[in-house]
């Protein structure tokens, strides 16, 4: 399972961003063609923010659905999966959206001075 590697690291980058404030929320873009599971996702995040100032935020994982662009016509058409056809028949076609893992947004508590 290399969620558990990816939630790690998205920690960790939130973590480093939050620059040692209490992190309330996170929102994740996760494509659907991306091969990552949110469901796995958001079970290593509660584990991998233990001790960490992301411990007891909020996950929010937004899923990306697939897109592609045909090459032959450029009609721009729905993905389920990382490959298909176009309704002209081709075959030809430039991955647009879905493969997406993205820190969208953080929400820390504000630090008074």
């Amino acid at each position: 399972m290399h969620e558990i590697g990816i939630t790690q690291n998205v920690v960790a980058i939130v973590a480093e961003y939050a620059n040692g404030a209490k992190v309330r929320r996170v929102l994740l873009e996760i494509g659907k063609l991306s091969a990552i599971m949110p469901d796995a996702v958001s079970f290593c995040f509660d584990v991998c923010s233990q001790n960490t100032v992301l411990e007891g935020a909020i996950l929010e994982i937004l899923q990306i659905p697939g897109l592609a662009r045909c090459r032959q016509c450029g009609a721009e058409i729905p993905l389920e999966k990382p490959f298909g056809v176009c309704n002209c028949g081709s075959k030809q076609l430039d991955l647009i959206a879905g493969e997406e893992l993205k820190i969208k947004e953080i929400e820390v508590d504000e630090v008074c001075v």
